[in-house]
C-alpha cells in the first residue's frame, strides 16, 4: 500500500492540491498548468484537500479523460504532461497530473474570452507581467535580452577597458571573430546588448550604479542622511569595480588584540560583496527601462538590490540555496564574467556569498546573508559583522576604515611625486571624478599633499607628494 506522503515525495516539490475536478470552471486548475510550463514544472494531485488530505475521486477514468481533453483544448501550445492513477491509503484513488518546465513557452491559458499566460508567484498561478511575458516570448524564441541586436556598430564604440582586461586575464589579444563567437556582435559588426554593455561609454541608460552609504538603519528624505553617494555609469566592468571600491571605502576593519597575535574583523567579506556585486549586475533584467542596481549601505547591513526577480519566477527564500537550479538571465554577460574570473561558471554565486561570509570571526548563523526575491527585484542582504546594537565596545577591540588605511598606503606611496593616474592606479579606483571627489580634494583641502606645480593646477605635467 502506498501513502500520499509518499507518492509526494518522489513525485515534485511544486504542487498544487484539488480535491475535485472542476469541468464548469476549468481555469481554477488550468491556470496552473499554465504556469508550470512556464516555470520549472510541478504537479497537480486531483482527489486530495487543502490539508494534503486524500478524498478521492468517485470515477478516475472519466476525470483522466475530461483533464486530456481540456489541456488539449484551453493550453497554447499544448504543453507536455503525464497523468497517472494512484490508490492511496488502501481506498482512495487519486489522479496526478505531471507537467515538465515547458520547452517552447509561453503557454497560454485559452478560454472565457482570454488569452493569458500564467506564471508562479509563491504557491499562487497569476497572470504574467509585460516584464516576464517578454522573457518567456525570447525564452520560447531561444532568444535572451543580452543576445538582441542594438543600432550601434562595433566601431561606433571603445572598449578599451575591456580588451585591456581581457588580454590580462587570458594572455591574448580580443578579436572580431572572437566578439562573435562569444556573443557581443553579429557577423556584420552590429552589437548585441551585451557587447554594449561593455562598451567604454555604455549607452544604456538603465545600467547605472546608485551607491549610498546611509547614516542610521533606515533611509531619510533628509539629504544630511546619506554620508556618502555616487552615481556610476559606463561599462559593466567599471560599474562594478567602482561599486566595490564604494563598499570598500564606506567599510571598516575592526581587529581584536592577542597575546601574540591580531585577528582582523571587517565588516563584510570583501569576496562576498564582489560577488553579489557582480551577481546583480550578471543576473538583473536590462529590459526594465527606468530601473537601476541599487546599493544600500546602512549602520547595521548592506542591501544589493537589482531589477528583476528569478529568472523562472520563483521565490528565492522560499528555496534551498543548495538547490536553486542555474538559470541564467543574461548568459553572455555570466560566460564574459567567468572568462575575466568574475564568477563562476557553475552559477555557486550565492553559495560562495554564504561560505565567505561564514568564514568571518565570530560569525553565527543569526549573521548569515540573506536573499529575497519578488517578481521584479532581488535583493541580497549582508549583516554588518561589527555592528553592535547597544553600541558597546570591548576593551581589547580597534577599529579604523577601509579608506583610512588606504589613505595611509596613498601617503606612503606619494612620498615620491606621483601622477594623478599613478595615484589612481594605486588605489584601484577606475572614476577619476570618484577620485577626484573621495580622496584627492580631502587630501588637497587638508594639505597632506601638495602640488609640484601649484601655480598651474590643470598642468599635464602636474604630480602630487605628500606634504612632509
Amino acid at each position: 500500500m502506498i501513502t500520499l506522503s509518499q507518492l509526494f515525495i518522489t513525485e515534485t516539490t511544486e504542487y498544487e492540491f484539488k480535491s475535485q475536478l472542476e469541468v464548469k470552471r476549468p481555469k481554477s486548475w488550468l491556470k496552473t498548468v499554465s504556469a508550470f510550463a512556464n516555470g520549472m514544472g510541478g504537479s497537480l494531485y486531483f482527489g486530495v484537500d487543502d490539508s494534503g488530505k486524500a478524498v478521492g475521486l468517485a470515477d478516475v477514468k472519466a476525470a483522466s479523460d475530461q483533464i486530456s481533453r481540456l489541456i488539449k483544448e484551453r493550453i497554447s501550445p499544448l504543453p507536455e504532461f503525464n497523468l497517472t492513477a494512484h490508490r492511496v491509503d488502501s481506498d482512495k484513488d487519486i489522479l496526478v497530473l505531471k507537467i515538465p518546465r515547458g520547452e517552447s513557452p509561453p503557454y497560454y491559458y485559452v478560454g472565457d474570452g482570454m488569452t493569458t499566460a500564467f506564471v508562479r508567484i509563491g504557491n499562487a498561478s497569476n497572470p504574467a507581467s509585460p516584464q516576464r511575458l517578454n522573457e518567456l516570448v525570447r525564452c520560447g524564441a531561444n532568444l535572451t535580452f543580452d543576445s538582441m541586436p542594438v543600432k550601434h556598430k562595433k566601431t561606433d564604440l571603445s572598449f578599451a577597458i575591456f580588451e585591456a582586461l581581457f588580454k590580462k586575464e587570458n594572455q591574448k589579444e580580443l578579436t572580431l571573430k572572437e566578439y562573435i563567437s562569444f556573443g557581443l556582435c553579429n557577423a556584420d559588426e552590429t552589437l548585441t546588448y551585451a557587447g554594449l554593455l561593455f562598451a567604454d561609454d555604455c549607452p544604456l541608460l538603465q545600467s547605472r550604479v546608485f551607491c549610498t552609504r546611509w547614516n542610521g538603519l533606515t533611509k531619510s528624505s533628509i539629504g544630511d542622511d546619506a554620508v556618502d553617494a555616487e552615481e556610476f555609469k559606463g561599462d559593466i566592468i567599471t560599474l562594478l569595480k567602482n561599486s566595490h571600491n564604494f563598499i570598500r571605502l564606506n567599510s571598516k576593519v575592526r581587529w581584536k588584540k592577542m597575546s601574540d597575535h591580531r585577528i582582523n574583523k571587517p565588516d563584510y567579506a570583501d569576496r562576498a560583496v564582489f560577488e553579489a556585486l557582480a551577481n546583480a549586475l550578471m543576473h538583473r533584467d536590462y529590459s526594465i527601462v527606468g530601473s537601476e542596481v541599487h546599493v544600500d549601505m546602512y549602520d547595521d547591513r548592506l542591501d544589493i538590490y537589482s531589477p528583476g526577480g528569478m529568472a523562472d519566477g520563483s521565490l528565492i527564500q522560499e528555496m534551498n540555496i543548495e538547490e536553486v537550479p542555474s538559470i541564467r538571465r543574461n548568459p553572455i554577460i555570466a560566460d564574459i564574467f567567468s572568462r575575466l574570473d568574475f564568477a563562476e561558471r557553475q552559477g555557486s554565486g550565492l553559495r560562495k556569498i554564504r561560505e565567505e561570509t561564514a568564514r568571518l570571526h565570530d560569525y553565527t548563523d543569526e549573521l548569515a546573508p540573506k536573499f529575497i526575491s519578488t517578481p521584479s527585484a532581488f535583493h541580497v542582504v549582508l549583516k554588518n559583522m561589527n555592528f553592535d546594537l547597544h553600541g558597546s565596545a570591548t576593551q581589547d577591540t580597534t577599529q579604523v576604515t577601509t579608506q583610512e588605511l588606504r589613505i595611509k598606503q596613498l601617503l606612503d606611496f606619494c612620498c615620491e611625486p606621483r601622477t594623478r593616474d599613478e595615484m589612481q592606479q594605486f588605489v584601484g579606483i577606475v572614476n577619476r571624478e570618484h577620485f577626484r571627489k573621495a580622496i584627492l580634494k580631502p587630501l588637497l583641502d587638508s594639505e597632506e599633499i601638495k602640488m609640484t606645480i601649484p601655480d598651474k593646477p590643470n598642468s599635464r605635467n602636474q604630480k602630487y607628494k605628500t606634504n612632509i
